[in-house]
């Protein structure tokens, strides 16, 4: 898969880039993120309360083993994805474009933090999270539990975990959710970014709630 090189510290590099076009500095890149933001001429930039309501109180365990609750500790937006740290199905699509949205989004001077909850305790023990969570981006966090924490929170989100069947080398494979959760920084839930969007989208829809919250 091709990956966007981005900027994940605007304070060491001078220019910023998305969409081709390079910036000079970061308030440059978040103008230029925001008027995409509005692609419909007669939107009024408003967000929409979603209908569904999603989301809530859970306490689960980090890859450091440190105890993590649905807020993010800086205030940040976060986007949350129900799967595996390594798997070769949506995951593979999901969490890339997680690291992308969030590059893209920081380059533009909004903080987004990346969040895996696991549907396989017994797979993604924090050792393994946080292995192979470290390859992919360096802010992703990782949460595991136990089966009771987790099947708490999947419920919260309506994610179903269903047995597909078992494979020789991983054990149990589970069926999940494919969505991306975009969350505020208390850990409300604001609307669903699919997969399937490009990086630059989902970087607009980040920006549109990130002004919406501000």
């Amino acid at each position: 898969m091709i990956r966007f090189a981005l900027i994940l510290a605007l304070s060491a590099l001078p220019v910023a880039a998305h969409d081709g076009v390079k910036h000079k500095n970061a308030a440059e890149a978040r103008a230029h993120l925001q008027s995409k933001v509005k692609p419909n001429p007669e939107d009024d930039g408003a967000v929409t309360p979603f209908p569904i309501k999603l989301g809530g109180a859970y306490e689960l365990t980090d890859q450091t083993g440190a105890k993590r609750a649905e807020a993010d500790p800086e205030g940040r937006l976060q986007l949350v994805f129900f799967g595996y740290a390594k798997c070769q199905a949506i995951c593979e699509v999901a969490l890339p474009r997680m690291e992308e949205m969030a590059d893209i989004a920081l380059a533009a001077g909004i903080g987004v933090q990346p969040v895996l909850i696991t549907v396989d305790p017994e797979r993604d023990t924090p050792e393994e999270m946080a292995k192979e969570l470290a390859e992919r981006h360096p802010g992703f966090v990782g949460l595991t539990g136990t089966e009771e924490e987790l099947a708490a929170a999947r419920k919260l989100f309506q994610i179903e975990r269903r047995h597909v069947f078992d494979d020789p080398e991983y054990g149990a494979i589970y069926a999940h959710g494919s969505h991306i959760y975009l969350m505020d920084g208390e850990g409300g839930f604001l609307t669903f970014i699919p997969p399937i969007l490009s990086p630059d989208r989902g970087a607009e829809i980040i920006a549109k709630y990130a002004a919406s919250e501000g």
